[in-house]
C-alpha cells in the first residue's frame, strides 16, 4: 500500500507514520514542517519512508504536494496535521481573522490533497481516505478552542461527502475521533487540568498516540463495506 500522511512526522502524526512502516510492504510518504530531525528520525529507522517538507501556510508547498499526489499514485491517504493551537480564548473574545486564518491554513490544505487523491482513487476504483477529528466534537465542547472544533466539524462533515459521492468507486472515508492526549500540540494546557482528567477518566490514564495509531491502521485494513464512519476513541465517558 503507498501512504501519505499529513503532518507525519510528530505527535498522532509520528505514531501513525511509525505504526504503517512495521509493515515492509508498505511505502509511507509524510509531510512534516518543522521537525525536520525527527523526520530524518524515521526516515533512518524504517527504509519505506520518505518525507516531504510541507508547509500548509506557504501556497507553492501546498500546489508541489498536490501535483506529488498524482505522480505517487497513492492508495491512502491520513488527514492528520494541524496547524494552529488547540485551545486560545473565548469565543466571544476570538478575532474573527482568527477563523478565517486557521480555516485557510487547515481546511483549504485537507480539501486540497484529499481532491487530488480522490482524482488518483477513481481513475484505479479503489482508494482510502481516513481524517483525524477529535472527540471534542462529541464531548462538550472545551472551552477556548472554538476555532479548532469549528475546523474539525467542517471535515466531519466533508469526510462524510466523500464517503458518499465516491462509495461506487471502491473508494472509503472513514475518521478517528481521538479524544485528548499528550503531544506537542497539547503541550500548552495547565498540568492541572491534565491532572484532573486523568483522575476523572474510567481507566486513570490519557489516551496515547500509540492507541489511536491502532485505530487508523485498523480503517486502513478495513473492507470497503465500514465507510462513512467515525471511530470515537474516549472509552465510552460519550457515545454517540
Amino acid at each position: 500500500m503507498i501512504v501519505l500522511i499529513t503532518g507525519g512526522s510528530s505527535g498522532l502524526g509520528e505514531a501513525i507514520t511509525r505504526k504503517l512502516a512495521e509493515d515492509g510492504d508498505n511505502t509511507i510518504y509524510f509531510t512534516y514542517n518543522q521537525s525536520e530531525e525527527k523526520a530524518n528520525r524515521i526516515v533512518a529507522t524504517y527504509s519505506n519512508t520518505k518525507a516531504f517538507k510541507c508547509n500548509f501556510s506557504n501556497d507553492e508547498d501546498v500546489n508541489n504536494l498536490k501535483e506529488a499526489i498524482g505522480i505517487l499514485n497513492i492508495d491512502l491517504l491520513v488527514n492528520n496535521a494541524y496547524a494552529g493551537a488547540f485551545m486560545n480564548t473565548h469565543f466571544h473574545k476570538t478575532p474573527v481573522g482568527d477563523f478565517l486564518t486557521e480555516f485557510k491554513f487547515n481546511v483549504i490544505p485537507t480539501l486540497i490533497f484529499s481532491q487530488a487523491a480522490i482524482n488518483v482513487f477513481r481513475k484505479k476504483k479503489a482508494g482510502k481516505i481516513i481524517t483525524i477529528l477529535s472527540a471534542a466534537l462529541v464531548n462538550v465542547p472545551p472551552t477556548g478552542a472554538a476555532v479548532y472544533v469549528a475546523n474539525k466539524s467542517y471535515l466531519e462533515k466533508m469526510s462524510k461527502i466523500w464517503a458518499t459521492e465516491n462509495a461506487r468507486y471502491n473508494i472509503t472515508s472513514n475518521t478517528i475521533s481521538p479524544s485528548f492526549m499528550l503531544t506537542n500540540f497539547t503541550r500548552d494546557m495547565d498540568e492541572r487540568m491534565v491532572e484532573q482528567m486523568t483522575d476523572s477518566h474510567p481507566l486513570k490514564r490519557i489516551l496515547t498516540t500509540t492507541e489511536a495509531a491502532d485505530a487508523v491502521a485498523f480503517l486502513a485494513q478495513a473492507p470497503n463495506h465500514i465507510n462513512g464512519i467515525d471511530i470515537l476513541i474516549n472509552s465510552a465517558i460519550n457515545i454517540k
